[in-house]
């Protein structure tokens, strides 16, 4: 399907007070986030590359170790394996981009 309205896909809560909705199409996934201001995303990697972009609110990003205080249009490359973590200081929306496909995202 190439067009999608991204309030009508299923929402997923992966993490508490984090809400996703994803597009998936050969290569790649696009992730739309809403985050509750205050939720935490715990330290992780994978296997995906991904760009995070800051649409909406403040987020604390750390990647290897390196910390960034992020506002509105900002954006942050995550290496494969890169371990990462998040905290969001406000109420935010961000999308993200994968590659390869987030199957675990489906």
């Amino acid at each position: 399907m190439p067009f999608q309205i991204i309030k009508n896909l299923a929402e997923k809560i992966p993490v508490p007070g984090c809400h996703l909705r994803a597009v998936h199409a050969k290569t790649m996934t696009s992730a739309y986030w809403e985050i509750d201001a205050g939720s935490i995303i715990p330290d992780h990697n994978h296997p995906h590359e991904q760009i995070m972009n800051l649409i909406e609110g403040e987020f604390e990003l750390t990647i290897d170790g390196e910390s960034k205080h992020m506002k509105p249009g900002m954006m942050a490359v995550i290496p494969s394996n890169a371990s990462h973590s998040g905290r969001a200081i406000t109420d935010c929306r961000v999308i993200d981009v994968f590659h390869p496909v987030r199957e675990d995202m489906k």
